[in-house]
């Protein structure tokens, strides 16, 4: 994977957000200026394997100044089963692409994104699977930037 071209300058008010899944990574992109995140794009995965080579072009396109990946735990703090897996995603970004990332904690954001695609816009079933992923990486998104 390309790293990034230390000429091109990045752009320090954006920033990627993904929720991670084992089948759909959703993205979202959003800017510290603006403390605003949009739905991006859903990306899939093959044997449970990142589609890199689309996230390293989100990365160049955007030139986002860092990465924010949500990250589920149960309500009592405990590690579900597939937290390894997010925060070997995280190292993995890092290392590939040699830029921050963020965890955020994603509690109940995929639920919240269903709930909002399905009771408040009406969403059919096949779209709404199609879709929340990159919803619920916006809600990581914006509660990253929330906090900033």
């Amino acid at each position: 994977m390309a790293k990034h071209d230390p000429l091109v300058p990045r752009n320090h008010d954006t920033y990627l957000g993904f929720d991670f899944g084992n089948k759909k990574i959703g993205v979202a992109v959003g800017q510290t200026t603006t403390g605003t995140a949009n739905a991006l794009s859903t990306l899939r995965s093959v044997n449970q394997v990142p589609d890199w080579t689309a996230i390293g072009r989100l990365i160049q396109e955007w030139q986002p100044a860092g990465l924010v990946v949500g990250i589920s735990r149960q309500s009592d703090g405990q590690d579900n089963p597939i937290t390894p897996r997010m925060l070997k995603f995280c190292r993995q970004l890092e290392g590939r692409f040699q830029l921050p990332v963020f965890q955020q904690d994603e509690t109940l954001t995929t639920f919240e994104a269903k709930q909002m695609l399905y009771d408040d816009v009406r969403v059919s079933a096949g779209k709404l699977w199609e879709v929340q992923d990159r919803l619920a990486a916006q809600l990581i998104l914006q509660t990253w930037l929330n906090t900033q």
